[in-house]
């Protein structure tokens, strides 16, 4: 099993994987507030973190994949009420939209998909013990942690107390000891809430994650290979959940921190105040989830990824340029009798070499293209090697898979090799009445 090396978040540096359990690896990527229909930027890391995980398993590992649906917040009661709905209908609404665009980019669905409101007495539970423990206390308005208790609070940011004590990056609040302290349990009167032993209200988002992977990690004590998530997602979000992971477990939670890059539109960054922001829905109808994943792939994912017409329709036109070769090869090989859909790969070990490395989708995507040229080489020469070009479709077939690039192998059946070898037929004899009107058949199918 080839050695994989991630930079991890925490501790800002290459590290090789190893995993808590051998030939196991827990993964958890922090998923989508479901409160409005999907944009770009909330696909990144779904593509991203994909990829891992087909690595993952391509090398053999078991994975558990986990990412969660945030299914009670703020936004998500004030979006309910704007449209008259309750919030349930609303996050349903969401998040079957957020999963055919999953779908749509050739991702896989996670293993577990868990949402905050299954989980409300596991997190009071929790946020219970924090209390008794004195990292959490009481206040006029929910519950806050004691951040103070925390001596390594910052490691993951940098964001040290001093720092932020000093900086304007916290909120004012009379309730609470600290500027820095932040809510566990928030008192509300509207939307969906719950009773606790403090008030009626509803938990704070940076205590669910810890919960459901305490929850669904408990062999483990709640500690994880793997956390993920969006760049943006590095502080506060994961530093507290690190907090608390600390206080609870005496864990970090996850021995690696995986943070991927924003999505910039046209070398701006994506924001509602600028009007930019691009709902994955409509980028995949234009220009198709095949593009949409290559053109993320196309940058390392810790790096910014720029979406233009340029960036998007280069894509797309070498989305188009896999398509046609993998027909050509299909077409080649089937006609010469060769059993495409049971043939073995070999020869992956450069690429997977490159996404070993902190997950290098940029050289194993200039490897894919290589592989491309070198198989319509193949076909052009005069004696075709039906060996070599039968081992370059293999490669082909399985780069996209592990990259998890939704191109489309269409194999012929037997109807439809028949149809070629007529319409072959057809231009050999200089029938091109008859070869022009096969030719439009295939064509129309699919086939050429």
């Amino acid at each position: 099993m080839q050695k994989v090396y991630l930079y991890s978040s925490l501790g800002n540096a290459l590290q090789e994987f190893v995993p808590l359990v051998p030939n196991e690896v827990s993964f958890y990527v922090c998923g989508p507030t479901v409160y409005n229909h999907p944009h770009i930027g909330n696909i990144r890391p779904v593509i991203v973190f994909d990829t891992w995980r087909r690595l993952f398993l391509e090398l053999g590992y078991k994975v558990t994949f986990v990412s969660n649906y945030t299914d009670v917040d703020d936004k998500i009661i004030a979006r309910a009420a704007e449209l008259g709905v309750s919030e349930q209908e609303l996050t349903t609404s969401v998040i079957k939209e957020y999963e055919e665009a999953v779908h749509a980019v050739g991702s896989m669905i996670p293993d577990v998909t868990p949402k905050p409101t299954v989980y409300m007495p596991q997190i009071i539970s929790y946020i219970d013990d924090l209390v008794k423990t004195g990292y959490a206390y009481q206040s006029n308005d929910g519950v806050y942690f004691r951040v103070s208790k925390i001596k390594d609070y910052g490691s993951l940011s940098g964001n040290t107390p001093e720092s932020l004590l000093s900086g304007a990056r916290i909120e004012v609040n009379e309730g609470k000891e600290s500027p820095l302290d932040f809510a566990l349990w928030k008192e509300t009167s509207t939307g969906i809430r719950w009773e606790t032993p403090w008030c009626v209200g509803r938990p704070g988002w940076h205590t669910e994650c810890c919960v459901m992977i305490h929850s669904l990690f408990p062999k483990t004590n709640g500690l994880i290979d793997i956390h993920g998530g969006g760049f943006d997602l590095k502080f506060p979000h994961h530093e507290n959940e690190i907090a608390q992971a600390e206080a609870h477990n005496g864990n970090h939670l996850a021995h690696y921190w995986l943070h991927n890059g924003f999505i910039n539109i046209n070398n701006e960054k994506m924001s509602k105040s600028l009007g930019n922001v691009l709902l994955a829905t409509d980028v995949i109808k234009m220009y198709g989830g095949a593009a949409l994943r290559l053109m993320i792939l196309n940058a390392h994912y810790r790096a910014p990824v720029s979406f233009s017409e340029e960036t998007i329709s280069e894509a797309q036109k070498n989305v188009k340029k896999i398509e046609t070769t993998l027909k050509s090869l299909v077409l080649a090989l089937q006609s010469a009798g060769r059993d495409l859909e049971n043939v073995k790969g070999q020869g992956e070990e450069e690429f997977l070499h490159e996404l070993c490395q902190d997950l290098n989708t940029p050289n194993a995507i200039t490897i894919l293209y290589g592989e491309v040229k070198n198989a319509n080489q193949l076909l052009r020469t005069k004696d075709v090697d039906l060996d070599l070009v039968e081992q370059s479709f293999a490669k082909i077939r399985d780069y996209l898979r592990i990259l998890g690039l939704p191109v489309e192998i269409k194999y012929l059946t037997n109807s439809e090799l028949g149809l070629y070898c007529q319409y072959l037929e057809a231009k050999q004899n200089k029938d091109f009445v008859e070869s022009d009107r096969l030719r439009k058949i295939l064509v129309e199918g699919g086939i050429l």
